[in-house]
């Protein structure tokens, strides 16, 4: 007997992981149909089918009552997992399910949770007797749905991870718990503070900042957590000293964000402002982004490419974006006074800062080996713990 071709939901990727176990397990064993049903109080749920489903009535999604169902007998000890005449069976021929369903035989093996409480089932169902069908099918059916319990606990712990990022998330929008480090930019021959950029910190929480913004993006709440955290960056400008620009991170998602534009341009009527985008946020479409820039530029405000030459996008933001500001990451910046390598990539950046008009910062500066470098090849701001940490500025 050769299984039928797979037949699914038009919804249902041909790649999904599930699926491709359920043909499997109909091919090896020459059902019809495959299934990976849930339990849920008094009834299973097909969360997966595989299968000639319409010539078996069975559908994705349908819901069955589990007392009238070959699986909760099974896992009772009424029936055994393999049954091969179900329509000559005493114990399965006047079930309504063996008629509904037209079931000529049964294969079933119980999908347990980690604890190994049963929560589902995976069963391989034909519409004929299945003479084939012996002890080694019921292995095969026990031991794909080991697997497939694995797959189910694996789901499962990950829905609640996120559940829990999103809580956490959502308190921090609601009860507005962000303040603003500033850390200062420096005239590195100097030392004079030429800016500041600002960081968002979240007091009280055990995830530090980039944890926070991570887990935001996870469950689709990371534009919101950037608007709190820019609106709460922009009120601490009015501490700045009168003069010195501000730089605020946002991520090019949040930049498309109508909400994100008007408070920039409305803040710039008293603060010069410089928007950093990293170069680790992908941009889809740079047009669009170019597009939201334009009322920013109009207002003034300055435009820095942040981590240039270790980011997701190597140097294209550059040069699609055209930045005023080029912000040297720090991979490139650590140990530059020992390394030829990160020398001559920070004399090409200086030349083409040069060319282009760019001011260059480099980031994470944190010994004066580093700053002397730097200097020798034409970088004169710097930032980093060399010059001061990221620090939340007194009231008032």
């Amino acid at each position: 007997m050769t299984a039928a071709p797979a037949t699914r939901p038009t919804t249902t990727e041909d790649g999904d992981w599930v699926h491709r176990l359920l043909d499997l397990a109909r091919d090896r064993l020459g059902m019809d149909i495959a299934w990976l049903s849930v339990f849920t109080e008094d009834r299973q749920q097909l969360t997966r089918a595989t299968g000639d489903l319409a010539s078996m009535h069975v559908a994705e999604g349908m819901s069955l009552p589990l007392e009238e169902s070959f699986c909760v007998r099974v896992l009772s000890g009424q029936l055994p997992p393999l049954i091969t005449a179900a329509d000559r069976n005493p114990a399965t021929r006047d079930l309504p399910v063996t008629r509904q369903l037209g079931i000529g035989s049964y294969v079933g093996a119980p999908v347990r949770a980690s604890d190994r409480r049963p929560v589902g089932m995976l069963c391989c169902l034909s519409r004929e007797p299945g003479e084939q069908l012996d002890g080694s099918a019921v292995r095969t059916v026990e031991m794909l749905a080991e697997l497939l319990g694995d797959h189910l606990a694996a789901e499962q712990l990950a829905e609640s991870e996120l559940a829990a990022r999103r809580t956490r998330v959502l308190d921090v929008l609601h009860r507005r718990t962000v303040t603003t480090a500033l850390q200062p930019v420096v005239d590195m021959r100097t030392g004079e503070v030429v800016g500041h950029e600002a960081l968002s910190r979240f007091p009280g929480r055990e995830q530090g900042p980039a944890t926070l913004f991570s887990d935001a993006a996870a469950v689709g709440l990371g534009v919101e957590l950037e608007i709190l955290a820019v609106r709460t960056a922009l009120e601490t400008a009015a501490r700045l000293p009168r003069g010195l620009p501000l730089a605020v991170n946002l991520s090019p998602q949040a930049l498309l964000t109508p909400e994100v534009g008007e408070l920039l341009v409305r803040a710039a009527a008293g603060t010069r402002l410089t928007v950093e985008v990293t170069e680790h946020s992908p941009i889809e479409d740079y047009a669009a982004v170019l597009t939201a820039l334009e009322p920013l530029r109009r207002a003034g405000i300055g435009l820095g490419v942040d981590d240039a030459g270790a980011g997701y996008a190597s140097l294209r933001h550059i040069l699609r974006l055209r930045p005023d500001t080029i912000k040297l990451d720090i991979a490139l910046v650590s140990r530059v006074d020992a390394d030829p390598a990160r020398q001559a990539m920070t004399a090409a950046l200086v030349a083409f800062s040069g060319e282009t008009g760019a001011a260059l910062v480099a980031e994470g500066v944190e010994t004066p080996g580093e700053r002397d470098a730097l200097l020798a090849r034409g970088v004169r701001l710097g930032q980093g713990h060399l010059f001061g940490r990221p620090a939340v500025p007194p009231a008032g």
